[in-house]
């Protein structure tokens, strides 16, 4: 992890550095246009740690810093105009000045494509004299790979070749070029050891204004693993939210321009899109992250849902594979271009198919996609990798034959826990021991029981055998859960967090019941417990969700899966509120989430820690935290969700309405879809909803006051 703030002067960033440890990111400014992306300081230089711009997990640059020669620069402002689009402003002290107002500044606008960077410099004068400047850019390259990054190893910086126009880094396979862009004023270029300059001599009259743009350019002899999206081919429409509460309306802008940047295509059907995991370590297919992603955004409609499961269908195990965890029917759990060490007893292949979850997460999302009006005939070419998928789950997902899902790393090299939790303390006693593998996880069963319960309803529908024997097996499962999940503690009863090797119930309090609620798993008395159980201190920290209970030994809030607070394991938790019939326990939930992300400019990061509301007014970041996150943004059209009561069956040609929401009125929101077709919801004051779409489907809900023609199908 590397020490944070900004050295001091020249200081080299390597003094800042601690070898060996993962890099911090709380104050690292993240401009993204996957695959490529640029860390740096909130002034905007690549300095230290984590910086860099990267393109397909390699370091394009590992430093470019502006300066103007003998003159201190400070930094005003940062500005994140979009996801791909960062500005900087900076005063030049003492340049210029005639009074004790700054006269002199200098505005850095970034914008980053994909395997491009581009820098545009200006430098205004609103003094009264003429000055006279030497402007200064600085780069150097390591072309490290992401995971050296991640793991803090440092390594050699390459010299690089100049000429006329600029400079040149290779180490012959990928190539970075750094130039001033055609049209804009050359610059003097000079290299001393590895790192190089581009400088420019100023002469600036009064109320002038001198602009540059410097350009970097990546050229890798391979081509992208997974390929950018073009800005014309984002899978859903502008999404525009209007409400009561104003962050929660930034939280939605930024959380959706921030998933048109993640977004990534399969190489093998370009067609095909889907989100990658994070920023910057997860730039890539995970099968739960970019699934759980894509279920999150079916309001906004199917595309984006039908690219993830077709590329990881074409993924899906087929043969048995020790060493990377391959079943057939299994879908996958991440793809890289090459081996992930991650540490001396972690390393991973480039295809890993080490997760108990993402093949129910899977079957889960088909249903829900076709709920939502995707193309029949799409759901019907993808049902025999659903048939495939389901077979997993009754052989090699209960492995031992118990009717539950279990994992363990046979491998002894690979991740030792298996679910969404999936660092080595995740699961563990109240008393704070680790469980011992094969480890049976609560939320496992909730995504098992679903899943077996869509695919029998799509099997039914679209006439093909086996949906009595999948409703069957969710039935064992259901009763196999109630038989040997369930503990008490002087509260009450509650579903243990996991069985361990010895099928005993690892008894420690979790957010995994939030994954329970709404799945049909539970009866409404045991839903009942655990929306208490949420609603209390000891989970609830007024941020949004702990992934352990404060009472538990071991809870530690900048634990990442002990103490910690994930946005989308809180999103998860209030849309299963809201299915269960809880509103009350899933607005307190939601408000406490939404006030959370002003602390973070709307970019609801990975995780954060789990201190709460009572202790400080605002959450802490947990430093070593993705941001953007694909299901942290995802969370924000959930929460949307949830408080619309909005859910669709177009099948069956209903689309439920039941607004629970009283603090987020008067509301407007438009940019959704069903069937293809736009959808707008409107609530005003008194709670009347109003629906617009043209969809073929019946508007229902529980005192809503729908417009009838609305209900009808027709525009409102």
């Amino acid at each position: 992890m590397a020490v944070q703030g900004h050295p001091a002067g020249d200081q080299p960033a390597e003094e800042v550095a601690v070898e060996g440890l993962q890099p911090f990111l709380h104050d690292t400014c993240t401009t993204l246009y996957a695959p490529s992306l640029v860390l740096s300081r909130p002034d905007g230089d690549i300095a230290t740690g984590a910086d860099g711009f990267f393109h397909g997990d390699r370091r394009a640059l590992s430093a470019l810093s502006v300066r103007v020669e003998g003159v201190p620069v400070a930094p005003i402002a940062r500005t994140l105009r979009a996801a791909d689009e960062t500005a900087f402003r900076a005063v030049l002290r003492g340049v210029g000045e005639h009074t004790a107002d700054p006269a002199v500044t200098l505005h850095r606008v970034r914008r980053v494509e994909p395997g491009a960077l581009r820098e545009e410099l200006s430098i205004s004068n609103a003094g009264l004299g003429h000055v006279r400047l030497t402007l200064v850019v600085r780069a150097a390259t390591d072309l490290a790979r992401m995971v050296d990054v991640k793991s803090g190893r440092s390594l050699p910086a390459l010299t690089p070749q100049a000429d006329a126009d600029g400079l040149t880094w290779t180490d012959g396979g990928l190539t970075v070029a750094l130039r001033s862009a055609p049209g804009t004023p050359a610059a003097e270029v000079r290299t001393a050891g590895s790192h190089a300059e581009l400088r420019h001599h100023i002469e600036l009259p009064p109320g002038e204004t001198w602009q540059t743009t410097v350009e970097c350019t990546v050229q890798d002899r391979e081509p992208d693993q997974f390929p950018a999206v073009h800005r014309d081919a984002v899978p859903w429409q502008p999404v525009t939210l209007r409400s009561a509460d104003r962050s929660l309306d930034h939280l939605v802008a930024r959380s959706v321009g921030d998933l048109e940047r993640l977004l990534l295509s399969d190489p093998q059907a370009p067609e095909d899109v889907f989100l990658a995991a994070g920023s910057p370590w997860f730039l890539t297919l995970f099968g739960r992250d970019s699934l759980w992603a894509a279920r999150m955004l079916l309001p906004l409609g199917t595309e984006l849902a039908a690219g993830t499961l077709r590329t990881l269908a074409r993924r899906q195990g087929a043969a048995v594979d020790p060493r990377s965890e391959e079943q057939p029917g299994k879908i996958l759990h991440e793809v890289r271009r090459e081996e992930l060490n991650l540490d001396e007893r972690t390393s991973l292949p480039p295809v890993y198919y080490g997760t108990v979850d993402a093949t129910p997460l899977w079957i889960t999302l088909l249903r829900d996609a076709w709920r939502w009006g995707l193309d029949p005939e799409q759901v019907r070419e993808l049902l025999p990798h659903a048939e495939a998928a389901l077979e997993w789950l009754a052989t090699y997902g209960d492995a031992d034959g118990d009717g539950l899902l279990e994992y363990i790393d046979t491998t002894g090299r690979g991740l030792a826990n298996q679910g969404w939790k999936d660092s080595g303390d995740s699961i563990r006693w109240r008393d704070g021991r680790l469980a011992e593998a094969p480890i049976a996880l609560c939320e496992v069963q909730a995504y098992g029981y679903e899943a077996a319960l869509a695919g029998a309803e799509l099997l039914r529908a679209f006439g093909r055998p086996g949906a009595d024997r999948w409703e069957e097996w969710a039935d064992r499962l259901r009763r196999r859960f109630r038989e040997s999940f369930w503990v008490e503690d002087e509260t009450g009863r509650y579903p243990a967090v996991a069985l361990d090797a010895k099928k005993q119930p690892v008894d420690s309090v979790t957010s995994g019941f939030g994954h329970l609620l709404g799945t049909g798993l539970l009866d409404q008395e045991e839903s009942a417990l655990l929306a208490a159980r949420i609603a209390g201190p000891e989970l609830d920290s007024g941020f949004g969700l702990r992934t352990l209970s404060t009472d538990s030994t071991g809870f530690n809030p900048l634990g990442y899966h002990i103490g910690s607070i994930w946005p989308h394991d809180t999103a998860i938790a209030v849309h299963g509120l809201v299915r269960a019939g809880f509103p009350q326990e899933a607005a307190a939930l939601a408000e406490g989430l939404i006030a959370a992300s002003e602390a973070f400019e709307g970019r609801l990061p990975e995780l954060f820690a789990g201190h709460g509301s009572a202790i400080d007014p605002a959450p802490a970041p947990y430093p070593a935290a993705c941001r953007p996150q694909a299901w942290s943004a995802a969370s924000a059209v959930v929460l949307l969700q949830a408080a619309l009561g909005l859910d669709a069956d177009v099948p069956g040609g209903t689309l439920s309405l039941s607004p629970a929401a009283h603090s987020l009125r008067p509301l407007r929101l438009d940019g959704l879809r069903i069937a293809g077709h736009p959808l707008s919801v409107a609530l005003d004051a008194d709670g009347r909803a109003r629906v617009t779409t043209s969809a073929p489907v019946r508007v229902v809900g529980a005192d809503t006051g729908v417009d009838p023609e609305a209900d009808s199908g027709n525009p409102a």
